[in-house]
């Protein structure tokens, strides 16, 4: 009787690297050779221990297809449900939509090993909005409006918990989204106002900051990158809505759902100090100043009429620009420090809308015409500059530490 030996997959235990990371590999590898430190079969050894990320990452056409066809799915059976069921008894409804959700999460959960990556990414992102959709008819067999913020809320912790417990990164997205929507909506249900939305914006941005950095300890690398960057991308917004010249007070009421965000806020913000090591514990200081300072750019009201601008517009929109720029330039450090260029394409883009909104809001109104453009561009070009020298000067000094 013989017995076979199970084939072996040639590319079990290698690593992961991005073209350039092993481009660099290979660079030290020929130096440390010329030094006689290694000789070639030890370099050509330490080099067969990576492979270029794009071997292992394929971002096929079938793997888009795929999540495109799922998210069409989930959103037509969202939409069965507020629309083309109201012939079926209200339990037989929520029967039809709870099925699909089980179908989809538990047979995708069990059909793992067989799955390939595409797939099994489908049937996380289907399970994920059929559980929003079995919520929605819940809601409405109970006579549950379908406009309630609560329901998103619902459907964001349901999804939250799909993610973690998979560690998969389709239900964090759709799970990051409703929440993100509902956390803003539900403190301005009752009584909208600028303030409030600066509020809700801002104490966002540092929760999502912080569970960046909790997670970062907890060796949860991937759902960080996320948390991350939306975190930063709603701190740049809260920034932007607060230097409106129409964002101010009028209206604005505390209610228990704006102090509970600014509780969550600050225990989150908290716990991240605690566990965070070395420059780790500026980015939920960093959200918490960008939180702090936005309150302040909302108290100080300069008026809204944009057509007759005086020193305190004018004092307004430079602090404000100025306070955008350092943001912008702290965001790049960070996407620098974590490897994450997003943040630095973020921060580009958000500062040059910011510059060209404040330059319309102010300057449109002493300076006319084309001269208009010229004083823009100009800006533009200044602050670009500014930006991409800050940028370097960042990267480069990131490097020295390294080394």
């Amino acid at each position: 009787m013989t017995t076979s030996t199970p084939r072996r997959d040639p590319h079990e235990g290698l690593r992961d690297a991005t073209a350039p990371q092993l481009a660099w590999l290979h660079r030290e590898l020929a130096d440390w050779q010329s030094a006689g430190i290694l000789d070639a079969d030890q370099a050509a050894a330490i080099a067969g221990r990576y492979r270029t990320v794009a071997q292992t990452r394929r971002f096929s056409l079938g793997r888009l297809l795929l999540a495109l066809g799922a998210l069409f799915v989930g959103v037509g059976l969202i939409w069965l449900v507020a629309a083309n069921l109201d012939q079926l008894p209200p339990l037989l409804r929520f029967a039809v939509v709870a099925a699909f959700w089980l179908a989809f999460l538990v047979g995708g959960e069990l059909a793992e090993p067989r799955l390939t990556p595409g797939v099994l990414g489908a049937l996380r992102l289907l399970a994920a909005l059929t559980f929003g959709a079995t919520i929605f008819q819940a809601a409405q067999s109970m006579q549950v409006p379908a406009y309630e913020p609560v329901l998103l809320g619902l459907w964001s912790a349901g999804t939250l918990v799909h993610a973690y417990l998979t560690r998969s990164a389709m239900p964090l997205l759709v799970g990051i989204g409703t929440g993100l929507v509902w956390w803003i909506w539900q403190p301005l249900a009752g009584s909208a106002s600028g303030a409030g939305a600066v509020l809700a914006l801002g104490t966002a941005a540092v929760l999502a900051v912080s569970l960046a950095v909790v997670q970062d300890r907890g060796g949860m690398e991937a759902f960080a990158f996320a948390w991350r960057t939306i975190g930063c991308a709603l701190a740049l917004v809260a920034l932007f809505a607060a230097a409106i010249p129409y964002t101010t007070t009028d209206g604005f009421e505390w209610n228990l759902w704006l102090v509970l965000d600014l509780v969550a806020a600050g225990v989150a913000a908290a716990v991240a100090l605690a566990v965070a090591r070395g420059t780790a514990r500026w980015e939920p200081l960093g959200a918490l100043a960008v939180l702090g300072f936005s309150v302040l750019m909302v108290l100080w009201d300069t008026g809204t009429d944009t057509s007759s601008v005086d020193a305190a517009d004018w004092a307004h929109a430079a602090i404000g620009v100025a306070a955008y720029v350092v943001v912008a330039v702290g965001l790049a450090a960070l996407g620098t420090l974590r490897d994450n260029p997003a943040l630095t394409a973020i921060a580009m883009v958000a500062l040059v809308v910011f510059t060209t909104f404040q330059s319309f809001a102010v300057f449109a109104a002493i300076i006319q015409g084309a001269w208009l453009f010229v004083v823009l561009g100009l800006v533009f070009i200044g602050t670009g500059v500014l930006f991409d020298r800050a940028r370097r000067e960042i990267s480069a000094n990131l490097e020295g530490s390294s080394s």
